[in-house]
């Protein structure tokens, strides 16, 4: 069976069509691979405010094969995925944002990727020219900042991708509570591919990834698999604590010749600088530590306030 996993947050003008185009992209995919069986639809309902969870409990009482799960509130898009990913059942579990900007048009290439063998199958996007310019240049400065880090992340690959039984149980055995699953699915190491895709226009409602999210998701990403800030920081003192010994022996020896040191504002504006990059090394070190504080607690990622199936006639 084929599970499709939905976060939703105030996805409630997306729903009808996102259900219309699974429907549609489903029936393709039996024919191109008939040995497919069932599905399943997992819609995941982020503490949204409108009316998605009244549209999608609806859907799943009206239809067999959609599963609706309200969390007990906004909780953030990869905690909901997450819930939506241990609750799926299917052998292969492929998620997608409920704005359809990601082709969904590619999901039978992914199950075939899958019938021959491939474990993941991540979807990249090849064109981004539906994004806005600030959404690209971003994007691109991110990917590029998390790879300068060490993080092994996929080029322009989200959150749409196919998983197989075996990587979602893998993805069980992780606690975290700092979620980034575009670094953790990679860092798996099963058999993947990738299938590359133009990435579309978003036709209705508003994007729930404002700036702010997307600087807290990067964070989560260098946090959770990279220590180079820490390093750099040590880098950094030790670059500083050269030239400052190096301007000891300077003014030592200007001394001992009787001549005056001069530069007051030079001084001033090192101190300042020096001043200011020991603060920026203590915040990166009490953000890695606020982390750790949090991981150590072990609080779930999430909570489920409600879960809507199906009810089946009785006998």
């Amino acid at each position: 069976m084929v599970s499709f996993v939905v976060p939703c947050f105030n996805e409630a003008a997306n729903i009808a069509p996102l259900l219309a185009a699974l429907d549609r992209v489903w029936a393709t995919a039996r024919q191109e691979n008939p040995g497919l069986r069932g599905c399943e639809i997992v819609l995941v309902d982020d503490g949204s405010t409108d009316a998605t969870w009244a549209l999608i409990a609806d859907a799943a009482t009206r239809r067999p094969d959609t599963v609706a799960i309200r969390l007990s509130r906004n909780f953030g898009h990869q905690p909901a995925l997450l819930a939506g990913l241990m609750a799926a059942t299917g052998d292969a579990v492929i998620s997608l944002d409920a704005d359809l900007q990601d082709d969904i048009a590619v999901i039978p290439r992914m199950l075939a990727a899958h019938l021959r063998g491939d474990e993941i199958v991540f979807g990249v996007r090849e064109d981004r020219s539906a994004d806005t310019a600030f959404k690209r240049i971003t994007a691109q400065g991110y990917y590029r900042l998390l790879a300068a880090l060490g993080v092994d992340v996929l080029h322009n690959h989200a959150d749409f991708r196919l998983m197989g039984r075996k990587s979602i149980e893998a993805l069980r055995q992780h606690g975290e509570a700092n979620l980034y699953l575009r670094g953790l699915i990679r860092s798996f190491g099963f058999r993947s591919s990738v299938v590359s895709y133009a990435r579309l226009p978003r036709c209705r409602g508003e994007s729930g990834y404002t700036l702010r999210r997307m600087l807290l998701l990067a964070l989560d990403g260098i946090t959770s698999f990279s220590v180079r800030p820490l390093r750099w920081i040590f880098y950094l003192g030790l670059v500083i604590s050269v030239l400052a010994f190096g301007y000891i022996l300077y003014a030592v020896f200007m001394a001992l010749t009787g001549a005056t040191v001069s530069g007051w504002a030079s001084l001033v504006v090192s101190i300042y600088l020096i001043g200011g990059i020991q603060i920026m090394g203590i915040g990166i070190l009490g953000e890695y530590l606020g982390r750790t504080y949090m991981e150590t607690k072990r609080r779930p990622p999430f909570l489920i306030d409600e879960v809507q199936r199906h009810a089946k006639p009785g006998p």
